[in-house]
Formats: structure tokens, sequence, C-alpha cells
């Protein structure tokens, strides 16, 4: 298949779209995230356990441009293998406004794991998709590649599609693109690593989502250009640069051009002798760009 690679970047359209209601009613108190996840993984597990996929065609087609068709296991489909039995999970930790930790389990099925490096959570990733609730309704759909910065994204897709790879390509005569060897996935995400509370006349409160995704490439980001890349300003280590912010200025450092508030940019102190190793000129063990005592 050929594509036209271009630079712009979109968002998950319905990102940011928020429930509307009758002002005259009451709205719905915020439900709790640990027992909202708990109903939506029994509504997940019960749809793996009842679907399929077309595991068959990629078996028998590896190489061929296939796309992911879900069915339910039943009738002359009754032999068939359910998506229970294939998918792997994750489960990832997500702290409330008031601090309260939950836990939640994202299902992924790797279709086709692709040949190349994988993305991090915080680099810009060119896709494909299709998403769909658990009644097979389609919210939104995209069959033409676009850049997604993964940041932007809900927690549930941006994590998931990590553990795909990316595919190689070449460039025609005429600047056209043609990819190979990329990874193919399906996400099977609760509501609290997707839009949660926030619905649309496409996507109901609190909903399971379930997005089908092909990852053509990456490219990995430094979003403040200050010479770290992104995912590399993940001071605690726990795999989310998104929480890190060491002078407490609401700026996660993957945004912020002065990480320690200390009028040095980032860019100025974080290498200045060059050695690739980030400098920390007191020896007290917190590296010069992370450290406003120095």
């Amino acid at each position: 298949m050929l594509y036209r690679l271009q630079s712009f970047v979109f968002f998950l359209a319905l990102l940011f779209v928020y429930s509307c209601g009758d002002d005259s009613n009451e709205p719905e108190p915020l439900r709790d995230y640990a027992v909202q996840t708990a109903d939506d993984d029994e509504a997940l597990r019960e749809y793996l356990q009842t679907h399929f996929y077309n595991y068959e065609d990629f078996q028998s087609q590896p190489n061929a441009a296939l796309d992911i068709v879900l069915d339910t296991i039943s009738g002359d489909n009754s032999d068939k293998t359910p998506m229970l039995d294939q998918v792997m999970s994750r489960v990832i930790t997500l702290e409330d406004s008031e601090g309260v930790e939950s836990e939640h389990t994202l299902y992924y099925l790797i279709v086709r794991q692709g040949s190349q490096a994988r993305p991090s959570v915080v680099d810009s990733t060119f896709v494909t998709y299709k998403g769909q609730l658990l009644t097979g309704s389609v919210f939104d759909e995209r069959r033409y590649p676009i850049w997604f910065d993964l940041p932007q994204l809900v927690r549930g897709f941006r994590e998931g599609i990590t553990e795909l790879r990316a595919g190689t390509y070449t460039v025609d005569a005429s600047g056209d693109f043609e990819f190979q060897n990329f990874g193919q996935a399906l996400l099977f995400i609760p509501s609290p690593l997707g839009y949660f509370n926030n619905g649309s006349s496409g996507i109901p409160a609190y909903s399971p989502l379930i997005f089908q995704t092909k990852l053509y490439t990456i490219n990995v980001t430094d979003h403040d250009r200050d010479g770290i890349n992104s995912i590399d300003e993940d001071v605690d280590g726990d795999g989310n640069p998104l929480n890190d912010d060491t002078d407490e200025d609401n700026l996660a450092n993957m945004y912020d051009v002065d990480d320690d508030n200390d009028g040095v940019y980032t860019f100025d102190e974080y290498d200045e002798d060059g050695d690739g190793i980030p400098d920390d000129t007191d020896g007290d063990g917190i590296p010069d760009y992370l450290d406003p005592d120095n």
C-alpha cells in the first residue's frame, strides 16, 4: 500500500470532548476508578471470551495487507479460538485527584509484531486506527496514516502501542512511501484508561474501548528541544515522563526548557563539556540541569 508521508500531527478527535446533559438535572457523581475498572474488566473479558478475529487469514497470508475483522463465536464460527486465549495484558496504575492509586488492566493482542524499533509513550507515531465500542459501534476511524503525538492521546492507546514495532519503507521517484513489516494490534481499554466519564454522541461515558491500529513508523521526540529526548526526562523512572516536574511549576520536564527553574536553560547546562554525561559540577549526585543550587 502506498501513502504520502506528511509532517503534520493529528490527535484522536474526541480526546477533549465532554458530555453534555440537561442543565436542569444534577450531574452524576464521578464513579470510583477501582469500582469502574472492575466492571469494565468483566465486560472486556466477556467480550474476549465470546469473540475472535480473523487469525486464520493472517496465518495463511503472512505478507498480505490485511485488516482485522472481529466476529462472534457462534454458529459456523463455534470452533474459533476466543481472543481471551490470545491476548496479553499489562497493569497500569492511575492516581486520582486525591492521590488515591488504582490498578487497571489493559489487554492487547499483537497480530503482527513489526520489525523495527518500538515507540516510547511520549514519541510520535505514524498510524492508522479504528476505534469501536464493545457493541461494535465505530466511533472513529482513519484508514490513511497520520501522525499522533502520543502524550496527547488516552493512556490506554499510548501505553498499548508501545508493544508494537514500526515497519520499514521505501520511497519511489514520486515521493510516495511503501511500508512493509509494520506492527498491527488490537487494544482493549477499560474506561479509566480511555475517556472515563467524558462522553459524546459516539462514546457513552464509562465505555470500554477497542482500537485496531497499524504502526508504520515512529519519530523519537524532544518536545522542548532541550537536547534530551522526552522519554529520557523520566526522572523517577516510572515510565511516564508526564508526571516528572522537578521545579514544581506545573510543567512537566519534557515540556520545560528550564527544568530546575534556575534561570539557565536545560540545553545549556545538561552536558556543557560534551562528554555525553550530564554535568554535576558540585558532585552532589544531582545533575546541574535538575539542581537549582548549582
